[in-house]
C-alpha cells in the first residue's frame, strides 16, 4: 500500500474498526473510505455491488460484523449466523469481482473448539465441536477464513484472515448488560466508587484466565500485515516449518493468523488490577454460584511473532489508558 491507495474500512465506527482507521491516520494514509450502516446495507448484495463499482477500493479491511455477548449469540443465533454470513460473503466475492489487490478478514478467536489445547494454535481449527453458546456466530467466521483461502487458491487473490483475541481500548461498549468482562468490570468498579457502595460483586469464582490484546495493538498487527505479508508469503512459511514445497503439498488449511499477547491472567488477578486503577476501596466478592466458563482460553501467537510483529501495550498500561477513556466519554 503506498499513503494515497484507496482502502476501504468496513466497521469504522466499532473497536476494531475505529482503532484500524486511527492507525492508518497516524501512519499518513490519506484515501480512507467508509460507509455508516444508513448509508450501505453490507447484507445487501446489490447495495455492496453499487458500492464497489461506484468507489473501486484498491484495499479492503473487513472488520465489520454482528456481534455480542453470550446471550445474544444464544439468543440471536440465526440473526448471527445469516448477517455474519451475509457482510463477509457480499465484500469478500466483490473484493473478487473489482479486482482488490488485498483483503484482510478479521474473525475472533471463538472460532476454535471448547476443548481446544491452550495455548490454542491456528492448526486446532476444526478439530472438534464448538462451544455451544456461540457457534452459529464461529461458523460465519469459520466460513470467513475458508472463502479467503478458496478465492485464494483457485483465482490468486491476495486476502489473508486473523484472529485476534479478547480485545479492549477507546470505543469499548461499557454496556453492563451486553459488554465483555474487562470494560464491565471497569465500568462496574468506577461506578462503585463514585457511589461509595461497600462491595462490588464478580461472577464466578475469579479463576479462569483470558487474554487481553489493547485494540491499538491489534491495529497496528493489522496495518503491518497489509503493508508487509502477502498470502503466499503466509503459505511459504508454513511450507518452510513442514519441509514442504508448492508442488508438493497437497492441501492448504489454516492459513490464518493469530493476534495475540500469549499472555493470560485470571478473572480475579484482572478485577484487582482494575480495582486499583480506578481506586476503589471497597470489598469485591465472587459469587461462586455463578458460572465460571471456559477455565483457559489463550492463543498462540508464534506464528505471527515470526511474521515480525509482537505486542507492545501491556495490560496495566492498557487498561489505564482506557479509563482515562471512558472518563472522558461517558
Amino acid at each position: 500500500m503506498n499513503k494515497n491507495s484507496k482502502i476501504y474500512i468496513a466497521g469504522h465506527r466499532g473497536l476494531v474498526g475505529s482503532a484500524i482507521v486511527k492507525n492508518l491516520e497516524a501512519k499518513g494514509y490519506t484515501n480512507l473510505v467508509y460507509r455508516t450502516h444508513k448509508e450501505l446495507n453490507l447484507t445487501n448484495q446489490k447495495a455492496v455491488e453499487a458500492f464497489f463499482e461506484t468507489e473501486k477500493p484498491e484495499y479492503v479491511i473487513l472488520a465489520a460484523a454482528k456481534v455480542g455477548g453470550i446471550v445474544a449469540n444464544n439468543t440471536y443465533r440465526a440473526d448471527f449466523i445469516y448477517e455474519n454470513l451475509q457482510i463477509q460473503n457480499n465484500i469478500i466475492h466483490q473484493s473478487y469481482v473489482h479486482g482488490v489487490k488485498k483483503l484482510l478478514f478479521l474473525g475472533s478467536t471463538c472460532i476454535y473448539p471448547k476443548n481446544a489445547p491452550q495455548p490454542m494454535p491456528e492448526d486446532c481449527l476444526l478439530t472438534s465441536e464448538l462451544e455451544y453458546t456461540n457457534e452459529p456466530y464461529a461458523i460465519a467466521k469459520i466460513a470467513g477464513i475458508k472463502t479467503c483461502e478458496s478465492y485464494n487458491i483457485q483465482y490468486g487473490t491476495n486476502f489473508i484472515s486473523v484472529m485476534p483475541t479478547n480485545l479492549y481500548g477507546p470505543n469499548d461498549n461499557f454496556d453492563l448488560e451486553t459488554s465483555h468482562v474487562l470494560p464491565a468490570l471497569l465500568r462496574k468498579m468506577h461506578e462503585a466508587k463514585i457511589n461509595n457502595e461497600p462491595k462490588v460483586e464478580i461472577w464466578g469464582s475469579g479463576n479462569p484466565r483470558r487474554e487481553f490484546l489493547y485494540s491499538e495493538d491489534m491495529a497496528d498487527a493489522c496495518i503491518y500485515l497489509m503493508e508487509r505479508i502477502n498470502f503466499e508469503e503466509i503459505i511459504q512459511k508454513e511450507l518452510n516449518a513442514t519441509n514442504l514445497t508448492l508442488n508438493t503439498i497437497s492441501e492448504i488449511r489454516n492459513t490464518h493468523i493469530n493476534i495475540g499477547t500469549g499472555e493470560d491472567i485470571s478473572i480475579k488477578e484482572l478485577a484487582y488490577l482494575i480495582k486499583n486503577i480506578v481506586g476503589y476501596k471497597g470489598e469485591l466478592y465472587f459469587n461462586t454460584e455463578k458460572p465460571d466458563g471456559t477455565m483457559v482460553k489463550l492463543t498462540d501467537p508464534s506464528k505471527l511473532h515470526t511474521l515480525g510483529w509482537k505486542h507492545k501495550v501491556e495490560l496495566k498500561d492498557g487498561i489505564k489508558t482506557v479509563y482515562e477513556w471512558y472518563l472522558g466519554n461517558k
